[in-house]
């Protein structure tokens, strides 16, 4: 395994695996057993990077979820693990009520709801802190700098280590950072967006993102990223749930031309180096100049095994070069 520090405050700032695992459907989709043996597996492979949120799953069943932190919580009394391993969780989406949806009935992030989701999700992880703590989507109705000073009073308490943003236009991250510095208080340091190597179009609205998709990393953030480099980026879906080995599971979102173009040159470099298209994704990204950790989510042990190859597998600067470039 590799690992990567992210955040830069001393007291706060955490060494993680450059591969992180997606807790998501681990206590619903994905039963007790098996969400155990790929946990197990991760750590014992020097994984030690885990994210979940608070409302996961809750479309599964119609609650208001916290099925994947309750999980984790009993594998970790039931495996003496301690703070070794960093969880990751999220707060803002979670339903208010069971059978309704984040759509339309989201907490929030005002900061009576972030100190009461933080409590919950430290009582259903078993944690007296938790590691990292996203804003996981936009709140329009509440002030940023009623955000900022919410999140921050639970650092300075020492119930949250680092704070992280998801989903999030990139104008709103920055001027929440910007509220933050300004008033001396810690700020976002992990951005965690949906990334991948094929690109989508960014101009494609839907229920969630009305303004096109902000939940994608596109050139803007990207562009963040270099200026930024405190900054840590952890992508989730980086395989696009299957996608690049199950082609109608595409996005419609990624069926434009340029598309082809970069499946092409993946598809060469798979087989340059001998390993699957879903291990060169990963690599691309674990080996770029940007932070980027990959977040995938698995619900065996063999899924698990593929993408732990992917960690050792070193493109060469010629092969980076054309990945880069296919458009």
């Amino acid at each position: 395994m590799k690992y990567r520090t992210i955040g830069t405050d001393p007291t706060t700032r955490r060494e993680v695996s450059v591969l992180a695992l997606g807790a998501m459907l681990f206590g619903s989709r994905t039963d007790e057993k098996t969400a155990f043996a790929v946990l197990d597996r991760f750590v014992e492979a020097g994984g030690t990077f885990i994210d979940t949120s608070d409302n996961y799953a809750f479309w599964i069943d119609g609650s208001q979820g916290g099925h994947s932190e309750e999980l984790l919580g009993r594998w970790r009394r039931s495996r003496g693990i301690g703070d070794e391993i960093v969880i990751a969780t999220k707060l803002g989406a979670r339903p208010l009520a069971p059978g309704t949806s984040y759509l339309d009935n989201a907490e929030g992030l005002s900061a009576k709801v972030i100190r009461e989701a933080a409590e919950r999700s430290r009582e259903r992880l078993g944690v007296d802190r938790l590691d990292l703590l996203y804003a996981h989507i936009e709140d329009h109705r509440v002030p940023l700098r009623e955000t900022v000073e919410g999140f921050a009073e639970l650092v300075a308490e020492g119930t949250v280590g680092l704070l992280g943003v998801s989903n999030h236009a990139v104008w709103r991250v920055e001027r929440a950072r910007a509220i933050a510095a300004a008033a001396g208080l810690p700020g976002y340091e992990v951005l965690q967006y949906a990334h991948s190597h094929l690109r989508p179009r960014y101009d494609v609205p839907d229920d969630l993102f009305p303004d096109g998709s902000l939940g994608h990393v596109g050139p803007d953030l990207l562009g963040y990223l270099r200026e930024e480099p405190s900054l840590t980026l952890v992508a989730y879906s980086p395989l696009l749930k299957g996608a690049y080995t199950h082609p109608d599971r595409l996005p419609a979102d990624f069926d434009h031309p340029g598309t082809p173009a970069r499946l092409k040159v993946l598809r060469e470099v798979a087989r340059e180096t001998g390993a699957t298209v879903n291990q060169v994704v990963l690599a691309w990204q674990i080996g770029g100049q940007l932070p980027i950790l990959p977040l995938v989510g698995m619900s065996s042990v063999a899924q698990l095994e593929e993408n732990l190859a992917a960690v050792d597998l070193e493109l060469t600067d010629e092969q980076r070069t054309r990945l880069d470039t296919a458009h």
